[in-house]
């Protein structure tokens, strides 16, 4: 029998933002169904599991996951550190529904909110760490430095911020070390009509800034802003990029 867990579901979007457009995370509504299916099968969870790693959260600490959709990232930091205390935040309130029942399923404590990137629900300097994996790329510039921005003022001083996302500098150095290779059913992705549109909407919106974390994060405020480690994924290369909040 499952264990129970704590989840709830908050809608923190003032009634300006009822009708607010947003890139849904499989790109398309019609594809939520389907999402978690075709990103396990991608290769996606190594993604996740590798960027909670770097990441290093510590027992019991805070950490918003932006861009949570159906909860994957924010699973992967709970199986790692099952104390941590961790809201996920998306605007899609359909990815939040099953992001939930699957968190029920797990029996784990997740709080889940229905809002936007640029406005994290945490009062300032109170959390540990802000993480966020293939989402960043679904904003625009202005949605991507408010993000940066906002993300600043949730974290402690000292606190860190992990992004895996689309970009960074190219991966044919022969440098096998520091790259992720998938292998087995995911080769089949590339065959398939549909996941070729999936793995479409979830290519990078900036292809032409491989800096563009790095100097989003920087431009913010944050101190030592660096990619420290990279994955050469069927669906684009996901660079794993850092950052802490000055201590002063």
């Amino acid at each position: 029998m499952a264990a129970s867990g704590h989840v709830r579901i908050i809608d923190q979007r003032t009634p300006e933002e009822r009708d607010r457009p947003f890139l849904p995370g499989a790109g398309r509504t019609w594809l939520l169904p389907f999402y978690d299916v075709l990103t396990r099968l991608g290769g996606v969870r190594a993604l996740h599991e590798r960027a909670v790693r770097i990441a290093g959260v510590e027992p019991g600490q805070a950490v918003a996951d932006v861009g949570c959709g159906t909860g994957n990232l924010s699973f992967a930091v709970l199986a790692a550190r099952p104390d941590a205390r961790v809201t996920g935040l998306d605007p899609d309130g359909d990815a939040l529904r099953r992001a939930a029942r699957k968190a029920r399923r797990r029996g784990v404590d997740l709080t889940l909110v229905r809002g936007y990137a640029d406005r994290i629900p945490a009062e300032d300097a109170s959390l540990d760490h802000v993480v966020s994996a293939l989402a960043l790329h679904h904003l625009d510039d202005d949605g991507r430095s408010a993000f940066a921005r906002d993300a600043l003022r949730a974290l402690r001083p000292g606190g860190r911020i992990t992004i895996a996302d689309f970009g960074g500098a190219s991966s044919d150095t022969g440098d096998e070390g520091d790259t992720a290779h998938e292998h087995g059913p995911a080769h089949a992705l590339r065959h398939l009509p549909r996941p070729r549109r999936f793995r479409a909407a979830l290519a990078p919106v900036a292809r032409d800034r491989d800096d563009g974390i790095v100097a989003l994060l920087t431009e913010a405020g944050f101190g030592d802003a660096r990619e420290v480690a990279h994955a050469d994924h069927r669906f684009g290369r996901v660079a794993f990029v850092q950052a802490t909040r000055p201590t002063t």
